[in-house]
């Protein structure tokens, strides 16, 4: 084992293993799954014989400290209970910050999604709203904290102290600060005029899983909060690591719309111009918000590999941007001083990053 945790994790998890199925086996070591954006880490526990029910365990190093686990296993608990396909919390350990849940497997939409391409993606997110809407359905948003003013800026403002400031190395004036800080105002105000919701906030391809019985599972839910109506939708469709022409977009964004609007009073006399609106400036808030996470996850965290996708959420900023006036001066700000920068240094960025 690589460290105290591990070792802790692995006698805490094959103890709890054994507590809930008594007759496996579970192996003497930790398989490493995963680390997210976060600081979490993920193993799986292999349980044996080869036919045991279940095949394998997730154990998850959550430490106390940065991460708030009783909201994973609470919201975890009330998406079940809303026909949600999340992982089951077989143990929990709040002191430790360990967690055993149901294995979700390997199989997560993204790669779907890439090999089904566009003709067969449909059928793929048509599961994802299905998911989508049992969520905000069945999530109690009033007892969710609120996506308020304060931390739609702060999240926004990341783009500007990371971003900028940490990666590019582009210091704004105070006539360029004045011009981020106006657009960070509109795009927080247009979120909150929005209906509210239970939100997962990174409702996207990597977090959602194939499972082999069919159905589509739903992780990293842990810091859902309650906002505006279209913000997982755009995390979904338009996704940091996917992209999908325009025109498509807007197709599957009707059909969830429709389907949103039908069992939504609030919803259907916003109407459909009024969701096309807010459905792109919510994107915007996010790819801010993103921009900035993935320059501090390179710059503070040392996970690299999210570098190759800031160009791609660049771009969706700069084409849904130029579509809206009021962030004209923003649209002028970030094509003449924070584009030319970006390309010029991320190239070199990803290159060191990937080793080539």
């Amino acid at each position: 084992m690589s460290d105290t945790r591990e070792r802790e994790l692995l006698v805490w998890a094959t103890t709890e293993s054994l507590r809930q199925f008594p007759t496996a086996r579970p192996a003497e070591r930790l398989a490493v799954v995963s680390g997210d954006a976060s600081f979490r880490r993920y193993f799986r526990l292999t349980l044996s014989p080869a036919d045991a029910q279940p095949k394998a365990l997730i154990a998850v190093d959550s430490p106390p400290a940065t991460e708030d686990n009783s909201a994973f296993v609470h919201i975890a608990t009330e998406l079940i209970a809303a026909g949600v396909r999340a992982p089951k919390v077989l143990a929990v350990e709040y002191a430790q910050g360990f967690m055993l849940l149901e294995d979700f497997g390997d199989k997560m939409l993204l790669p779907a999604l890439k090999a089904a391409g566009e003709k067969g993606a449909s059928v793929l997110y048509f599961s994802a709203f299905d998911a989508l809407l049992a969520l905000q359905a069945g999530l109690n948003a009033e007892s969710l904290p609120a996506f308020d003013k304060p931390r739609l800026l702060s999240e926004m403002r990341l783009f500007s102290e990371w971003f900028c400031g940490g990666l590019l190395a582009l210091e704004l004036d105070a006539g360029a600060r004045e011009v981020v800080e106006n657009a960070f105002d509109f795009l927080a105000d247009a979120a909150l005029t929005q209906p509210q919701c239970a939100v997962h906030r990174d409702y996207h391809s990597r977090n959602l899983m194939l499972l082999d019985d069919g159905e589509l599972g739903v992780i990293d839910f842990q810091d859902a909060v309650r906002g505006a109506y279209t913000y997982d939708l755009v995390s979904l469709l338009r996704d940091c690591y996917i992209c999908w022409p325009r025109a498509l977009v807007e197709e599957w964004s009707r059909f969830f719309y429709e389907r949103r609007a039908d069992a939504s009073l609030a919803v259907s006399q916003r109407g459909y111009a009024a969701f096309r609106r807010d459905f792109d400036l919510m994107g915007l808030q996010r790819h801010l918000k993103v921009m900035g996470i993935f320059s501090r996850l390179h710059l503070r965290d040392n996970k690299s590999a999210y570098l190759a996708d800031i160009p791609l959420v660049m771009d969706y900023f700069l084409s849904v941007a130029r579509l809206h006036p009021e962030l004209k001066d923003m649209v002028v700000l970030f094509e003449n001083a924070v584009l030319p920068r970006a390309e010029k240094q991320l190239q070199a960025l990803i290159s060191d990053a990937s080793g080539t």
